[in-house]
Protein backbone atom coordinates (compact mmCIF):
# COMPACT_ATOMS: atom_id res chain seq x y z
CA UNK A 1 0.00 0.00 0.00
CA UNK A 2 3.12 2.21 -0.15
CA UNK A 3 3.28 2.27 3.87
CA UNK A 4 6.41 1.34 5.06
CA UNK A 5 4.43 2.01 8.92
CA UNK A 6 0.48 1.47 9.60
CA UNK A 7 -1.13 4.82 8.63
CA UNK A 8 1.71 6.77 7.25
CA UNK A 9 2.41 6.49 3.16
CA UNK A 10 5.65 7.22 1.49
CA UNK A 11 4.05 6.34 -1.89
CA UNK A 12 0.88 5.91 -3.43
CA UNK A 13 -0.04 1.92 -2.87
CA UNK A 14 -2.06 -0.22 -4.13
CA UNK A 15 -3.88 -2.99 -3.06
CA UNK A 16 -3.98 -6.20 -5.63
CA UNK A 17 -4.28 -9.08 -3.40
CA UNK A 18 -7.44 -10.94 -4.00
CA UNK A 19 -6.04 -14.46 -4.96
CA UNK A 20 -7.95 -18.15 -5.45
CA UNK A 21 -7.75 -18.87 -2.25
CA UNK A 22 -9.04 -15.54 -0.63
CA UNK A 23 -11.83 -15.37 -3.79
CA UNK A 24 -13.01 -19.11 -2.28
CA UNK A 25 -13.45 -17.68 1.36
CA UNK A 26 -15.03 -14.67 0.47
CA UNK A 27 -17.58 -17.07 -1.63
CA UNK A 28 -18.48 -18.85 0.92
CA UNK A 29 -19.06 -15.59 3.83
CA UNK A 30 -20.91 -14.31 1.65
CA UNK A 31 -24.16 -15.51 2.26
CA UNK A 32 -23.26 -14.36 6.00
CA UNK A 33 -22.87 -10.87 5.16
CA UNK A 34 -26.64 -9.65 5.46
CA UNK A 35 -26.62 -11.02 8.86
CA UNK A 36 -23.31 -9.55 9.88
CA UNK A 37 -24.22 -6.20 9.12
CA UNK A 38 -27.45 -6.60 10.91
CA UNK A 39 -25.43 -7.78 13.70
CA UNK A 40 -23.15 -4.43 13.72
CA UNK A 41 -26.46 -2.37 13.42
CA UNK A 42 -27.73 -3.69 16.34
CA UNK A 43 -24.18 -3.59 18.37
CA UNK A 44 -23.85 0.19 17.08
CA UNK A 45 -27.61 0.98 18.28
CA UNK A 46 -26.44 -0.08 21.31
CA UNK A 47 -23.28 1.75 21.52
CA UNK A 48 -25.27 4.87 20.50
CA UNK A 49 -28.40 4.53 23.14
CA UNK A 50 -25.41 3.81 25.91
CA UNK A 51 -23.42 6.77 25.30
CA UNK A 52 -25.72 8.99 24.44
CA UNK A 53 -25.84 10.72 28.11
CA UNK A 54 -22.44 11.28 27.70
CA UNK A 55 -21.56 14.95 26.56
CA UNK A 56 -18.22 14.57 26.07
CA UNK A 57 -18.72 12.43 23.12
CA UNK A 58 -19.73 12.20 19.57
CA UNK A 59 -21.43 8.69 18.20
CA UNK A 60 -21.75 8.15 14.43
CA UNK A 61 -24.21 9.85 12.73
CA UNK A 62 -26.65 7.63 10.14
CA UNK A 63 -28.20 10.12 7.54
CA UNK A 64 -32.13 8.66 6.67
CA UNK A 65 -31.31 7.72 3.64
CA UNK A 66 -28.54 5.10 4.05
CA UNK A 67 -27.78 2.00 5.95
CA UNK A 68 -24.37 2.12 7.84
CA UNK A 69 -23.05 -1.20 7.84
CA UNK A 70 -20.61 0.05 10.94
CA UNK A 71 -17.21 -1.97 9.65
CA UNK A 72 -15.90 0.26 12.48
CA UNK A 73 -17.81 2.50 15.30
CA UNK A 74 -15.99 5.56 15.60
CA UNK A 75 -16.46 7.78 18.29
CA UNK A 76 -14.90 11.53 18.62
CA UNK A 77 -13.45 12.42 21.89
CA UNK A 78 -11.50 15.16 22.97
CA UNK A 79 -9.23 13.30 25.46
CA UNK A 80 -8.62 10.92 22.70
CA UNK A 81 -5.17 9.49 23.68
CA UNK A 82 -6.25 9.69 27.49
CA UNK A 83 -9.16 7.35 26.97
CA UNK A 84 -7.56 5.06 24.57
CA UNK A 85 -4.89 4.15 27.14
CA UNK A 86 -7.45 3.80 30.05
CA UNK A 87 -9.79 1.55 28.01
CA UNK A 88 -6.65 -0.57 26.81
CA UNK A 89 -5.82 -1.02 30.52
CA UNK A 90 -9.06 -2.34 31.05
CA UNK A 91 -8.33 -4.92 28.34
CA UNK A 92 -10.77 -3.15 25.85
CA UNK A 93 -9.31 -3.26 22.61
CA UNK A 94 -9.73 0.00 20.36
CA UNK A 95 -7.59 1.55 17.62
CA UNK A 96 -6.96 4.62 16.04
CA UNK A 97 -7.84 3.99 12.43
CA UNK A 98 -6.31 6.86 10.08
CA UNK A 99 -4.75 9.38 12.32
CA UNK A 100 -2.82 11.26 9.28
CA UNK A 101 -5.35 12.94 7.52
CA UNK A 102 -4.53 11.92 3.69
CA UNK A 103 -3.48 16.10 2.74
CA UNK A 104 -0.57 15.49 5.38
CA UNK A 105 0.61 11.90 3.57
CA UNK A 106 4.07 12.41 2.04
CA UNK A 107 2.43 10.27 -0.31
CA UNK A 108 0.30 13.31 -1.45
CA UNK A 109 2.59 16.53 -0.50
CA UNK A 110 2.59 17.22 -4.46
CA UNK A 111 -0.77 18.23 -4.15
CA UNK A 112 0.34 21.16 -2.30
CA UNK A 113 -2.06 20.94 0.78
CA UNK A 114 -0.17 21.69 4.28
CA UNK A 115 -1.31 21.20 7.90
CA UNK A 116 -4.51 23.85 8.14
CA UNK A 117 -5.52 22.70 4.86
CA UNK A 118 -8.69 20.78 5.69
CA UNK A 119 -9.07 22.10 9.41
CA UNK A 120 -12.37 19.77 10.03
CA UNK A 121 -10.32 16.94 9.13
CA UNK A 122 -7.48 17.30 10.97
CA UNK A 123 -9.94 18.35 14.61
CA UNK A 124 -11.39 15.02 13.64
CA UNK A 125 -8.11 12.83 13.15
CA UNK A 126 -6.74 13.90 16.55
CA UNK A 127 -10.31 12.68 18.28
CA UNK A 128 -11.32 9.65 16.53
CA UNK A 129 -11.30 6.32 18.54
CA UNK A 130 -13.12 3.24 16.95
CA UNK A 131 -14.37 0.98 19.57
CA UNK A 132 -14.78 -2.52 19.47
CA UNK A 133 -17.17 -3.74 16.75
CA UNK A 134 -17.96 -7.14 15.27
CA UNK A 135 -20.94 -9.44 14.20
CA UNK A 136 -20.61 -11.20 17.51
CA UNK A 137 -19.94 -8.69 19.88
CA UNK A 138 -22.35 -8.88 22.22
CA UNK A 139 -24.32 -6.87 25.01
CA UNK A 140 -22.37 -7.72 27.57
CA UNK A 141 -19.27 -7.10 26.03
CA UNK A 142 -20.68 -3.77 24.94
CA UNK A 143 -22.08 -2.61 28.21
CA UNK A 144 -18.14 -3.34 29.64
CA UNK A 145 -17.16 -1.04 27.06
CA UNK A 146 -19.83 1.90 28.14
CA UNK A 147 -19.37 1.22 31.66
CA UNK A 148 -15.41 1.65 30.90
CA UNK A 149 -15.74 4.59 29.05
CA UNK A 150 -18.64 6.35 31.55
CA UNK A 151 -15.87 5.84 34.20
CA UNK A 152 -13.40 7.69 32.24
CA UNK A 153 -16.09 9.83 31.17
CA UNK A 154 -16.35 11.42 35.11
CA UNK A 155 -12.75 12.69 34.97
CA UNK A 156 -12.96 14.72 31.89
Amino acid sequence: HGSPKKYEHIIVGHNHRLDSIQSAILNAKLPHLTKWNESRRKNASIYNKMLADIKQIITPIEMPYAKHIYHLYVIQVSERDALLNHLKSKGIGVGIHYPIPVHLQKAYEYLGYHKGSFPVTEHAAERILSLPMFPELTEKQISFVIQEVKNFSGRM
